[in-house]
């Protein structure tokens, strides 16, 4: 499986050496040859500024091949920042990204830097796993058909607000989070997307997967 990680921003070599440890071969995202050095059978959003991050996929000429892979169903692991690119709606009214996660995010709802947590809590198919949240944005909705897989009360504690929120959902092959599970030292989370990523490749080659 050949994994293609967008490295404008953020913790992206993090991701690699998470995926490379599960068997994976990643390379890098900077400029628009890299897409087509090699079959890729996913890709990876790391965190960082999503306002810098979307200049800089148009600036280079990233945005639209990377939008039509996401919109014929290339699985993607994107976190944070990178779940902003994904989302259909921002709450602030301000012009989506990619667009094809029809989740309505709020931007450093939890806070800045110094309001940084870790939260410990049940994701579907993995169990219990440490969620940390940095500078993080907040789902604030999700469609119906969108699976939540995990979710956080610390929004709730904060702010006196009575209400569980996602902070990991998954969308047909787009699985998106608030926190950065590449910091947390448990691989479990890009295993779980390596498993998506396999099981479409299974489909792509007419293979029961």
């Amino acid at each position: 499986m050949r994994i293609g990680i967008l490295a404008l921003q953020g913790a992206f070599a993090e991701h690699k050496i998470m995926l490379e440890g599960l068997g994976a071969e990643c390379f890098e995202i900077r400029q628009l040859k890299d897409l087509y050095a090699g079959p890729v059978n996913g890709l990876v959003f790391p965190g960082g500024e999503s306002t810098v991050m979307d200049k800089l996929l148009r600036e280079s000429g990233l945005f639209s091949p990377l939008r039509g892979m996401l919109e014929k169903g290339i699985p993607v692991l994107a976190t944070c920042a990178g779940l902003i690119l994904l989302a259909e709606k921002k709450e602030d009214g301000t012009p989506p990204c990619f667009s094809t996660l029809p989740v309505t995010i709020r931007r450093n709802a939890y806070g800045r830097q110094l309001g940084s947590f870790q939260e410990t809590a049940p994701f579907v198919g993995i169990g219990d796993f440490p969620m940390t949240f940095i500078r993080a944005p907040l789902i604030v909705s999700a469609a119906g058909q969108v699976k939540v897989l995990a979710v956080t009360r610390r929004y709730e504690m904060t702010q006196g607000i009575s209400q569980e929120f996602p902070a990991a959902v998954r969308w047909q092959n787009q699985l998106a989070m608030s926190f950065h599970p590449e910091l947390s030292g448990d691989p479990s989370v890009h295993a779980y997307f390596l498993n998506m990523v396999q099981h479409a490749a299974s489909l792509s080659e007419g293979r029961p997967a």
